[in-house]
């Protein structure tokens, strides 16, 4: 994108009929470090990439919980993450103290879209440059929305958002017609493997990611990193077999060909590391 005539002001329509600065925003949005959500029948499971912006600094906080029932996963200006979610907080308060009963998800969601609309209409204002997957369960079972900073928001049943999430999205879409029938183990072992996929290369440690669960008697938590790193060796998603694999290849002299070349195969693979592996 490129400056221009039309993009100095928010309610400035293009003779094309766009908004540059809502433009902008959305591409704010894939600036920032992956966030993915996935959703079954009684669970809904959120992770996303934790990164720095320097060795000697901590990574900012991407999900926030925001009642017992629902949280929020966000990708791209975090100080706007954090604004909304306030929000959202104060709105799940107000309402159960006047109905005596959480919040619909649903209802959330518009609020919220409604909230991010106004700053597309105001030339004082600015739009939000923050997408937020919320997760959430209420009495009509579990629900995955984006809200995107135009103002608008999708429920989905798989979703990911931010930079390098092409490859989180494909693997999603491979397997998303078994979601709705996951446990609970099975939806964060996906979550688990479609954050490896926006890693591209990189080794999934529980130091690089987060991961956060709302559930049918299970309020909204974020797994602590010591569980986080059980999970992975517990799935196997860091494949530490393949060194010794790679050492015994010798030993079968009469395969040798077609070893070599599955073993170059797998080191293609690894160099690119944008290719979805397969389970």
């Amino acid at each position: 994108m490129f400056r221009n005539q039309y993009d100095t002001d928010v309610t400035t329509w293009s003779p094309a009929g766009r908004l540059f600065q809502v433009e902008y925003a959305m591409e704010a949005v894939k600036q920032g470090s992956a966030a993915i959500g996935l959703r079954s029948k009684t669970h809904v499971v959120l992770a996303c990439v934790n990164k720095a912006n320097s060795e000697l600094s901590s990574h900012q906080k991407k999900i926030f919980k925001v009642d017992n029932h629902i949280g929020v996963a966000i990708a791209g200006l975090t100080a706007d993450g954090r604004v909304l979610s306030r929000y959202m907080r104060s709105e799940c308060i107000n309402y159960n103290y006047t109905y005596e009963s959480p919040l619909p998800v649903g209802r959330l969601v518009v609020q919220l879209a409604d909230k991010a609309q106004v700053c597309t209409q105001r030339s004082w204002k600015r739009p939000y440059g923050v997408g937020l997957l919320v997760a959430g369960l209420d009495e009509s079972g579990a629900h995955l929305y984006y809200n995107c900073p135009s103002g608008n928001y999708f429920e989905y049943q798989a979703f990911a958002i931010g930079s390098r999430s092409q490859a989180a999205k494909t693997y999603l879409e491979r397997r998303f017609d078994n979601f709705m029938g996951s446990s609970r183990e099975d939806l964060i072992k996906d979550a688990l493997i479609a954050t490896r996929e926006s890693l591209q290369g990189e080794k999934l440690r529980s130091s690089v990611c987060t991961i956060a669960v709302v559930g049918v008697g299970e309020p909204f938590h974020i797994l602590d990193q010591e569980t986080v790193q059980q999970l992975i060796d517990t799935f196997e998603i860091v494949k530490e077999d393949e060194p010794p694999a790679e050492e015994a290849q010798p030993a079968t002299e009469q395969d040798a060909p077609t070893d070599q070349a599955s073993g170059a195969d797998q080191g293609a693979a690894g160099d690119q590391g944008g290719s979805p592996m397969e389970i």
